[in-house]
């Protein structure tokens, strides 16, 4: 057999050739299938996007002038009675929620053998805090001066100061405590 190209022109295989440019071709060719479609498929889902979003709009419009008309038909005197309302159903609520059995085992447990507790009041001040105003009764100055610093110890009342101090009939110092009561507040 002879092994040697003996032709004019000589044969050169260029099906592998082909077969690489037809593969690419292909490939190629499907690229373009597909990125034609992704490209619709992005053109109709913007389309839809733009006429949902326009939509959104309208509606957000007309929720705008809604409201609008809802806060112009809106009647101030009327907020102010409802809104006075609400206040004294806090208020009313606060003073259930008050326990008058816990201020006076606190007072127990702080009170010198010289001083006597006369009255409590206590009452809401603007930051709805528990005011109470406390009358009690004394052999001497020290005495009340050693029941508010018992007081200040537990943590429980806050700015306490005497707001009068004077002799009674009975030679016994009468003095009006005024302090802020936060039980949450207590030291274990």
């Amino acid at each position: 057999m002879i092994r040697t190209n003996l032709s004019t022109r000589p044969f050169y295989n260029e099906r592998i050739v082909n077969l690489w440019l037809m593969v690419l071709a292909l490939v190629v060719v499907a690229a373009t299938i597909m990125n034609v479609m992704q490209v619709r498929y992005d053109s109709g889902t913007n389309t839809e996007l733009a006429s949902q979003a326009s939509q959104d709009e309208a509606r957000a419009a007309e929720f705008r002038r809604t409201a609008a008309q809802l806060r112009a038909s809106l009647d101030a005197h009327q907020i102010e009675t409802v809104s006075g309302d609400a206040r004294e159903a806090n208020d009313l609520i606060d003073r259930r929620t008050f326990s008058w059995t816990a201020l006076f085992n606190r007072f127990e447990t702080t009170l010198p053998d010289d001083v006597r507790i006369t009255a409590v009041r206590p009452s809401l001040d603007r930051e709805h805090r528990i005011v109470l105003t406390v009358t009690v009764l004394a052999k001497s100055v020290s005495d009340i001066t050693e029941f508010m610093s018992r007081l200040d110890e537990t943590g429980v009342f806050r700015d306490l100061f005497s707001t009068q101090e004077r002799p009674n009939e009975d030679n016994q110092i009468e003095s009006i405590l005024q302090m802020v009561y936060t039980p949450e507040h207590a030291h274990p």
